[in-house]
């Protein structure tokens, strides 16, 4: 059986042997890109009549999700909210305040680990915006970018008349790539059920959330990759059981400076792109946003620290760490419950 790699997302879903009996469903593929990455949903029992309708629509949630939370474009709602250098509440949707209002409890949770004001870490390290530095920033570079950051430094204002966004640092800006993912996979999962389908496995780059079954009866099953980038082999295979998953690693997304690998996970404490041996994390939560906001916190805190937050707060992780030349997994009691199989 082939699962989807929640890492790669080119694996294609199928059934097991034990699934031959039942009888299959329409099923249908949708995929295409955004936010720099792709998305993908899988329906099962859908009218292939709907196919064109449904990709529309699709494309049309996430390039809406895009202009709310990218950085890279300059007119985007948050973009707009980073340039503002006053400390008046700004205006936003009920949907953005969800977003940074989850980002602000997990933040707290892993003692600012996952802290969405890290842009400016992010942005002089090369990962945002901005070009790759020529040469690793200097200590009084760092020290002047994290002197902007800091999650006490934003709130989040909700009444009856709406929704704002505030901030008592002019510089602070907000980097919310480390959610988006599960925002907009989330959202993908909403559109599903306003349209009316029950069945449905859909991603935005890796993140993933199920409901129902797939065309084969059988709930939804999805492969965590090995986290290396010369290989293509599974870790570990989950069964969602209708709940959302998201991965983090420092393996994927990095470049080489000064000789040394730089990793796109930035430590908010040290201004630094991480350097212990933890390089991947799994998180499976009720929506694919709480999934991916502890996936990268847990990534931060390193490997006994993430073991220790995730067995106080009950949390569904799973961890590779390398040990030498081996890769070495952990996982919660909360995760066994949906693993297949793993090594």
């Amino acid at each position: 059986m082939r699962y989807w790699n929640i890492l790669l997302m080119t694996a294609a879903i199928c059934a097991l042997s034990a699934c031959d009996k039942a009888t299959p469903q329409q099923a249908m593929v949708l995929e295409g890109k955004t936010m720099g990455t792709v998305w993908r949903v899988s329906l099962a029992g859908v009218d292939a009549a709907r196919k064109a309708g449904l990709q529309q629509a699709i494309q049309q949630q996430l390039d809406a999700d895009d202009q709310a939370l990218s950085t890279w474009k300059p007119d985007s709602v948050l973009s707009r909210f980073n340039r503002y250098q006053g400390s008046a509440p700004q205006p936003v949707s009920a949907d953005m305040a969800d977003i940074v209002t989850e980002a602000l409890r997990i933040g707290a949770k892993t003692g600012g680990a996952m802290d969405i004001t890290v842009g400016p870490l992010v942005n002089l390290w090369g990962f945002g915006p901005a070009k790759q530095p020529a040469h690793s920033p200097t200590e009084a570079e760092i020290a002047a970018a994290k002197a902007l950051t800091g999650l006490q430094h934003l709130r989040v204002i909700e009444s009856v008349e709406g929704q704002w966004l505030q901030k008592d640092l002019p510089g602070l800006y907000v980097d919310l790539s480390t959610m988006g993912e599960g925002y907009a996979t989330d959202h993908l999962a909403r559109l599903m059920e306003r349209e009316g389908i029950n069945n449905y496995l859909v991603s935005v780059g890796g993140a993933v959330l199920s409901r129902g079954q797939n065309a084969q009866g059988q709930s939804w099953r999805v492969a965590i990759q090995k986290p290396t980038d010369s290989e293509n082999a599974v870790q570990a295979r989950v069964d969602l059981q209708g709940h959302g998953i998201s991965t983090s690693g420092s393996y994927r997304n990095y470049y080489e400076l000064d000789g040394k690998r730089i990793s796109h996970v930035i430590d908010p404490a040290t201004g630094r792109p991480i350097e212990h041996k933890l390089v991947s994390a799994t998180v499976i939560a009720t929506t694919a946003l709480e999934a991916d906001g502890w996936d990268t916190g847990l990534m931060v805190l390193g490997s006994e620290k993430a073991k220790a937050l995730a067995l106080q707060q009950h949390l569904a992780v799973y961890l590779i760490s390398k040990e030498g030349d081996k890769f070495v997994s952990w996982m919660s009691p909360q995760f066994a419950a949906f693993v297949i199989d793993s090594e």
